[in-house]
């Protein structure tokens, strides 16, 4: 049995020279039977070929079809050329998704019938080869401050390239955005209201006059008590004159009740913040 694994420094395939012992395992016992140390992984499985990625491109490359279960030009390269040198073996894979797309890759290109094996115990051949990669690998074929450099520089270059060509985070930033809108609008709406119905008890007139929340909003923070209406200047506010003076005499005749100082300063605070999300909106 041959096992494909992929390391960030390349591809590695090792051969199982145990096989029957193998078979006749059980899956908890494998660890302790066959990784126990690094001798014994050593003795169990053997480097059969090591191909190193060119440069960190490649690595990306190679790691982004592994993630997506498809097989790169390099993979496909390495695999037809080493299956050819052992036709009768079979195939260890990490993932059935990428298993089955090397097998339909080499059926299409006719190059081998090799069967590939994905079950639990081959997922702890894997556990056992990670665990002992440096000493399965040795030391000329790559060093072990190598790997850890390869390693550290292909998962940044992978997150650089998976928040690049993320297809869906425009449009997800872009939902997100007009659901915040939609929100905004709704707690805009829900405080506005909430001023008006409050203030209305004492100056009931203003609501019918102007419409608009945030312009409600900075009358009540800048006249509170309707008696201040008369002798405030509400040309910043309201540019229509004739509004203005319509505010101003209904403020006169208003027949809304009288309410305490702590009235209006609770109100004022509400109406601060209706237009603080105005703003933020």
């Amino acid at each position: 049995m041959l096992v494909l694994f992929e390391t960030p420094a390349g591809y590695s395939l090792f051969k199982c020279s145990k096989e029957s012992e193998f078979e006749k395992t059980d899956v908890a016992d494998i660890n302790d039977a066959f990784f126990q140390t690094a001798s014994s992984a050593h003795d169990f499985m053997q480097l059969v070929s090591f191909q190193p990625f060119q440069d960190t491109a490649d690595a990306v490359s190679a790691a982004a079809s592994c993630i997506d279960g498809s097989v790169g030009s390099s993979l496909q390269k390495f695999l037809k050329k080493q299956l050819k040198q052992h036709k009768s073996e079979s195939l260890a894979v990490a993932d059935p998704k990428l298993g089955l797309s090397i097998k339909e890759s080499l059926l299409k290109g006719g190059a081998t019938t090799t069967v590939v094996v994905h079950n639990p115990k081959t997922l702890e051949l894997f556990r056992g080869i990670r665990l002992h990669l440096e000493d399965l690998l040795g030391q000329d074929t790559i060093s072990h401050d190598d790997v850890k450099a390869m390693q550290l520089g292909l998962s940044h270059s992978l997150s650089r390239y998976k928040l690049k060509f993320s297809a869906d985070k425009v449009d997800t930033m872009v939902i997100q955005a007009v659901g915040l809108l939609d929100e905004l609008d709704k707690e805009i709406n829900t405080y506005a209201m909430r001023v008006k119905e409050w203030y209305g008890w004492h100056f009931p007139e203003l609501q019918g006059i102007v419409g608009d929340n945030a312009k409600y909003a900075q009358l009540v923070l800048k006249c509170g008590f309707r008696n201040h209406y008369r002798e405030t200047d509400l040309s910043q506010i309201i540019e229509d004159e004739t509004m203005e003076a319509a505010i101003k005499e209904a403020a006169e005749v208003s027949m809304g009740t009288e309410v305490a100082d702590l009235d209006i300063v609770n109100i004022q605070s509400l109406s601060e913040q209706v237009l603080s999300l105005t703003e933020y909106r």
